[in-house]
């Protein structure tokens, strides 16, 4: 499967980000691609940012892809796909779930009979995936073959960090990959508003905020120093990093990230 033909049922914001991603990445050609939405005047207006074809229906996808990505609200799964289960059930095909809540369990009860000719492997992605920066949480189980799971790496390595965790972590894996981007962007504009505050201009405080953001992931995937060692080589005795840190803990950073983490997982 040296060029697969990518389906998306479903093409919202996620499925437009891997697929922006992954033809930035040149992993695929744009018109690799074949995806079905609910709206089909808009489907074609987003189809054509990457070249690739809209069709209308999620049987259609099924039949035209090598690679089946389920990007649909997981409550519309039951109705959308399990109809379709004959055309994903053969081993020129496997799907790839990135809808929150559904594990190999799920679809094994979903399928039934046809389970056992499938082949699944459950993720949750983050949208940092457009720009070949993301993130995706991997479901240890999965039914793919050998070959499907080197397809599937050799895509989705070229866009995101594929982190493989067992299924009973998968919900916790989605809320620091998947839902934290949106608590950092949190952050960035609010030291945005720090910057404007103290007289730097907005986008050139946002793009150091971004910037700085990127810069200590980075650091830390590079050599996996303890963030608290990192944070103490920043922080000079009486300077000025360990008063912020300060008021920070003062404000009971740490536990409203975690509360926030909770909120999600409750």
């Amino acid at each position: 499967m040296s060029n697969p033909t990518i389906g998306f049922i479903g093409y919202g914001n996620m499925a437009q980000a891997i697929a922006e991603g992954l033809v930035a990445a040149g992993a695929i050609d744009g018109t690799d691609i074949v995806a079905c939405a609910a709206h089909y005047d808009k489907l074609e207006k987003t189809t054509a940012k990457v070249g690739a074809t809209p069709l209308r229906t999620a049987a259609e996808v099924a039949d035209a892809a090598d690679v089946v990505i389920i990007a649909i609200k997981p409550y519309q799964i039951e109705s959308v796909i399990k109809p379709i289960a004959g055309a994903l059930a053969n081993e020129s095909t496997f799907v790839v779930s990135i809808a929150a809540g559904w594990d190999l369990a799920k679809y094994r009860e979903l399928f039934g009979a046809d389970f056992g000719a499938m082949h699944i492997q459950c993720t949750i992605p983050n949208t940092p995936m457009a720009v070949g920066k993301g993130v995706l949480v991997t479901e240890t189980d999965n039914t793919l073959t050998a070959g499907q799971t080197e397809v599937f790496e050799r895509l989705f390595s070229s866009i995101s960090l594929i982190e493989r965790v067992d299924s009973a972590h998968m919900g916790i894996g989605m809320c620091i990959a998947g839902c934290a981007p949106a608590f950092t962007d949190m952050y960035i504009e609010a030291l945005g508003d720090a910057g404007v505050k103290y007289g730097l201009q907005r986008a050139t405080a946002y793009r150091l905020a971004a910037k700085m953001v990127e810069g200590v992931g980075a650091l830390y995937l590079a050599n996996e120093t303890h963030p608290g060692a990192m944070k103490d080589a920043v922080c000079s005795p009486g300077g000025t990093t360990i008063k912020g840190v300060a008021s920070l803990e003062e404000s009971a950073f740490r536990g409203a990230v975690i509360k926030a983490v909770d909120a999600i997982e409750a």
